[in-house]
């Protein structure tokens, strides 16, 4: 390695931060997307029958789920523990009130805007439908002439304003305007009220729909601005004719009794008179939020300019594309973004089309959430890490209620799932006993943890949150006779969402590996967030009473630490490997030995049902573990097995089955992870570069030390530009070997690496 001046910074090629199609969208999964972590659009970009489809983050149908609680089960806990350490595997199915599972409130969509206009108003010589991923612009534009579009839309949900905001224009615009509720999966028993007012200069639409059985409902208000021409009521909404260009406004509130339609109106007429009818001004507050969070980190694969040019469809029949690497990491990142805000991304990220949403369109704790926000830190997205902070913060009562019902202690435990409304732990069954689950606390909240390393300063609500967890420890584990050399045990351990192999086991067990690594770094963070205290003294010693994790017969890092428990290798979820990644517990420097039978025990792991999630979560642990080959193979999983819709939103399954946002928001996460790694006092660069990236650059991305690194490679060199914003010795490891790095806040270093 060499260290020399910092050169002038050449303008470097980009790849498209932008996907385009040749045709509207006929299904709602090949929708384009926009959003602001509150609202989100699916914009199918239709010139004769436009459909943009409103969702809010807060959407959730009641189903009992609002009414239900945690099971009260902790005078029963004792009972369970010595059954269990008895050798009665099965001992934990009984631990149960009897209720049936209880799935949570599902997510839905709100409405649709559909714009209508008399069939044939434009041909199709000349469309595109494109988003901008710098912008979050969904832009449609049909039969275009030297001169100019005959008709053009462009939708963004703002930031700055929190509202979607949808332009058109035409010679001679005329089409007919309407709200509407029922998309696929529309439920019976809907309370629906349709309201339309015409003003001065165009029209006010409200949709409210009210639950079944419920005092709750959402309302949906649109302001209509109209440029030209007439507005008149028809009997579904507006018909608009002879303008030349018309503006929406839109907003959904999520409310019980009724909603003041006339201070909604009103709100969105201040916006438009600050505007002065202004497309381009709600536009600009909007990239100053936006563009500036997007632009932070970016990825150049040095791709074929043709095939970057593609449009998304056509690119995703080439799945061994640099160029089309290079889109679905902008695309993550985009879609990342922009269903980050109230609350961090769903299983579907903020976005859906059917009423009947996967898995309840769920918060999902114990492995897709966490992948989906992978890359927050790393990937500069602040924005990310606050969203899913909102989420905890919200939710810790009901985490404190967990503790208490299920397992008599003091502290937080959180759910496996949640919808956003409740933190409560209520959704477990025999083969799903979720309520067992205590690591869930410590995997939300390390993207903080890192967050506040990145930015080298401690908040002080995770502090408090990491306190809780660590007085959870303190009352959960315990110490029987029969465990060796004073160690705690945990017991009951749930090792999401696997069952060790002995015929007689159930899914409820002791000493899961997740839970082990879990709980030593809760222990250990929630010291160093207290140092000198009493508690962080009580912590550390606790900390160091937990076992060892145990290396199997197969040589391989084992599910179950506790003796005995076989491992089942064929399971989408790899929640054993929580020491390699995210956590830092075992890593190739360290502890070598844990970190080779790690990766036999990643070796010997199956896909089981092909899972998204599944394949980049083992593509996350060997990216750690420094194998480039197994990253590329898991990419490959994913990539050629058609999991990409044109939308670049992705699915659970193969061949597009299933909407969920897992592959979408975790890839990024994955290329970052295979080409810069850091703790507070190490960077690793290059350590899992798939082979079939030789050449490419990386920038912006932020280190758990406090400086932001550009990665430049070739197949014989590479450059990195390392900015550190403090003071700071940290290990450098690289193919050549290591050595220490000496920084200084605000002085940038290069190093020049040799042959990899």
């Amino acid at each position: 390695m060499i260290s020399e001046p910092v050169p002038a910074t050449p303008p470097a090629p980009g790849p498209a931060h932008a996907t385009w199609e040749p045709l509207p969208a006929t299904r709602w999964e090949d929708a384009f997307l926009s959003g602001n972590g509150h609202h989100g659009v699916l914009v199918f970009g239709d010139p004769n029958d436009d459909r943009v489809i409103v969702t809010h983050h807060t959407l959730v149908r009641p189903n009992g789920a609002e009414h239900t609680r945690p099971p009260h089960l902790a005078a029963e806990l004792p009972a369970l523990r010595a059954r269990l350490l008895a050798g009665d595997l099965a001992a934990a199915e009984g631990f149960t009130d009897g209720r049936p599972l209880q799935w949570v409130q599902p997510f839905h969509p709100a409405l649709q805007l559909r714009l209508r206009r008399q069939s044939g108003a434009t041909g199709g010589r000349d469309y595109r439908r494109t988003v901008d991923f710098t912008t979050g612009e969904v832009t449609a534009i049909g039969e275009a002439t030297d001169t100019h579009a005959d008709w053009c839309s462009r939708v963004f949900v703002s930031r700055a304003d929190d509202v979607i905001v949808q332009h058109i224009t035409a010679p001679d615009l005329t089409l007919d305007l309407a709200q509407d509720h029922q998309l696929p999966g529309v439920p019976t028993g809907l309370g629906v009220g349709h309201g339309t007012l015409l003003t001065s200069d165009g029209a006010v639409l409200t949709l409210r729909v009210r639950y079944p059985d419920s005092d709750r409902a959402y309302t949906g208000v649109t302001l209509a601005v109209v440029s030209g021409g007439t507005t008149r009521l028809t009997s579904a909404g507006v018909r608009i004719a002879g303008a030349t260009e018309v503006l929406l406004l839109t907003r959904v509130r999520r409310h019980t009794g009724e909603l003041d339609v006339v201070e909604e109106t009103r709100a969105l007429r201040e916006l438009v008179d600050e505007g002065a009818h202004s497309y381009d001004s709600f536009l600009d507050r909007h990239l100053a939020l936006h563009r500036t969070a997007y632009a932070r980190v970016t990825l150049d694969l040095h791709a074929d300019d043709a095939e970057r040019a593609l449009p998304g469809s056509e690119l995703l029949k080439r799945p061994r594309s640099t160029a089309l690497i290079e889109r679905l990491f902008a695309a993550g990142r985009y879609h990342l973004l922009s269903s980050s805000g109230l609350f961090p991304p769903r299983l579907t990220g903020l976005w859906t089309g059917d009423w009947n949403t996967a898995w309840s369109g769920a918060f999902t704790n114990d492995a897709n959430l966490n992948l989906q926000t992978a890359s927050a830190a790393s990937a500069a997205l602040p924005e990310v890490t606050d969203a899913l902070a909102s989420l905890i913060h919200r939710q810790l009562d009901d985490w404190r209620e967990n503790a208490r019902a299920v397992f008599g202690a003091r502290g937080v435990v959180a759910p496996a799932h949640s919808d956003g409304e409740s933190g409560l732990s209520y959704h477990f069954s025999r083969e799903y006993p979720l309520h067992l689950w205590t690591a869930g606390a410590d995997w939300l909240l390390k993207p903080l943890v890192d967050h506040d390393e990145t930015r080298g300063a401690r908040d002080p609500r995770t502090a408090a949150v990491l306190a809780e967890v660590a007085l959870f420890y303190e009352d959960f584990l315990t110490a029987p006779d029969t465990a060796p050399e004073g160690h705690v045990v945990v017991v009951p351990s749930y090792s999401p969402e696997n069952r060790p192999a002995n015929a007689n086991a159930s899914w409820g067990a002791i000493n899961a590996a997740m839970d082990l690594s879990a709980a030593r770094h809760a222990l250990h963070t929630a010291a160093a967030y207290h140092p000198g205290t009493p508690e962080a003294l009580r912590w550390l010693a606790l900390a160091d009473r937990l076992p060892p994790h145990r290396v199997n017969s197969q040589d391989a890092l084992a599910e179950w630490a506790w003796p005995g428990l076989d491992d089942t290798y064929d399971h989408r979820h790899l929640s054993h490997l929580y020491g390699v990644w995210p956590l830092d517990e075992i890593n190739p420097y360290d502890t070598p030995q844990l970190a080779a039978a790690a990766h036999r025990a990643l070796q010997l792991r199956g896909a089981e049902n092909d899972s998204a999630h599944g394949h980049l979560h083992h593509a996350l642990v060997a990216a750690r573990l420094r194998d480039g080959e197994r990253v590329a193979h898991a990419l490959g999983q994913v990539l050629d097995g058609d999991f990409f819709h044109a939308s670049l939103m992705s699915a659970h399954y193969p061949n597009r089955d299933v909407y969920n946002a897992d592959a979408a928001h975790t890839l990024p996460g994955v290329l970052v992870e295979a080409l810069v790694q850091s703790t507070p006092d190490r960077l690793v660069l290059l350590p899992a570069l798939p082979a079939a990236y030789p050449h490419g650059q990386l920038t912006g991305v932020r280190t758990r030390f406090g400086a932001e690194v550009d990665l430049s490679w070739t197949p014989h060199s590479a450059t990195a530009l390392i900015r550190p914003s403090r003071t700071h010795r940290v290990e450098l490891r690289t193919s050549s070997g290591t050595e220490p790095l000496d920084l200084v806040a605000g002085e940038d270093r290069v190093l020049i690496l040799g042959p990899r």
